[in-house]
């Protein structure tokens, strides 16, 4: 398998293809599951998660989320990615989930990198696919072809989308977490099997194409931290 690489364009099962990771696998919304609380769902919520970097990726950024009702209105701001390549980004929320962004305490095998898998206890399955195109519930977790690809190292991302009550509910409550994927170790410009060979996910693919490289936790607006200059 060394040597192959995987690119933009490249179509079929790229990215966190197991069942902890994708809350459903129907092709739009994720499915409800029970009801969110009425007050939780009334007014309009904004929020917003700093993005840091994982796996010494240096990628930073901001992404912000306005809630109101089922309604979401998402952007993602984020530098230092590998140019030109598909990043995965997502909502991960799970009531069994920390609902935070891991540590290195994650790192269950001790091999110095966070691949996806261990991430999970931490921020829970995919809820909300951040693609660029069509549906955007768990089910186009895979869809590689509708993810930004980062011209300049850099994405910048508006969309708007529905979502479940419980998943609107978690987001509000400051319980979701946004992480973006995708990984260049060994600085060859490419998803490749010579950086951290196969995926956890998929033998087939390069774990550079599904490590993490920023994670951030979505905070009501009110709740921030202050930002440090």
């Amino acid at each position: 398998m060394n040597g192959r690489t995987v690119k933009a364009a490249t179509g079929g099962a790229l990215l966190l293809a197991t069942v902890g990771l994708v809350g459903s696998m129907s092709g739009g919304s994720a499915t409800a599951v029970g009801s969110a609380p009425t007050d939780l769902l009334e007014a309009g919520t904004q929020t917003r998660a700093q993005l840091t970097p994982f796996n010494n990726s240096g990628v930073r950024g901001v992404s912000e989320v306005s809630v109101d009702g089922r309604d979401l209105d998402m952007s993602v701001d984020a530098r230092r990615l590998l140019r030109d390549m598909p990043h995965a980004q997502h909502i991960h929320f799970g009531a069994q989930a920390r609902n935070e962004c891991p540590t290195v305490r994650d790192d269950d095998n001790s091999d110095h990198r966070l691949n996806t898998a261990e991430g999970i206890p931490a921020y829970g399955p995919v809820k909300v696919s951040m693609t660029k195109s069509g549906p955007t519930g768990p089910g186009s977790t895979l869809a590689v072809t509708r993810y930004p690809t980062a011209p300049e190292g850099q994405i910048h991302y508006d969309r708007q989308t529905t979502t479940t009550e419980r998943t609107a509910e978690g987001i509000r409550r400051g319980d979701a977490v946004v992480v973006i994927h995708g990984i260049d170790y060994n600085h060859n410009h490419k998803y490749d099997f010579n950086g951290a060979g196969k995926s956890e996910l998929d033998p087939a693919l390069p774990a550079e194409a599904t490590d993490p490289v920023a994670c951030g936790v979505l905070r009501v607006q009110d709740e921030l931290p202050a930002e440090t200059p």
